[in-house]
């Protein structure tokens, strides 16, 4: 079915507010999936702020080009739908893993991050990034370790000291 001009730019329009909000897009190939399953899938993406879409490849990569972004042609072909991930790749990427891995219908054909291209297996392995938690938690152990390092040296001759004395005092108990 053919769309007028005026949906093209709406479509192009919409495709760049999707573009300039995500950090990354993965790019699917739905062919087969029904109607019920990519709902279901949107329900579970919009957890992690995530939205997929069913593109058209052209309009997309224009949308791509005036977003001064790479347009992937390569990954530009077929029954494309594309999840535009929010700011947590990774929390988003394990979402649509595991939902492909249930419903058995979606394969990833590639992703884009910024200026990178990645292709199908590469993009799939995105999941394997720490989710945001992950990250602040890695982070606040490697801030807190030197802290707590520091604070157990400044305690230790007190605590020797503290020991010492007790010990003494444990003598001249028994002494008496």
């Amino acid at each position: 079915m053919a769309i007028n001009r005026e949906k093209k730019k709406e479509l192009v329009a919409q495709y760049k507010e999707l573009i300039a909000n995500s950090s990354a897009l993965v790019f699917t190939n739905y062919k087969g999936t029904k109607v019920s399953q990519l709902r279901s899938l949107r329900v579970k993406l919009n957890d992690t702020n995530t939205q997929y879409v069913v593109v058209k490849n052209t309009l997309l990569g224009i949308a791509l080009k005036e977003s001064n972004r790479v347009v992937p042609e390569n990954l530009l072909t077929g029954t494309n739908g594309v999840a535009f991930l929010g700011e947590d790749i990774g929390k988003s990427m394990t979402a649509l893993n595991d939902w492909i891995k249930s419903a058995k219908v979606l394969e990833v054909t590639g992703a884009l991050l910024e200026t990178s291209v990645i292709e199908g297996k590469g993009a799939a392995a995105l999941a394997d990034l720490p989710t945001k938690e992950q990250v602040r938690a890695q982070l606040l152990g490697v801030i807190s370790g030197p802290a707590r390092s520091l604070v157990q040296i400044i305690n230790a001759p007190g605590a020797s000291l503290a020991r010492v004395i007790n010990a003494h005092a444990d003598a001249q108990k028994e002494a008496a």
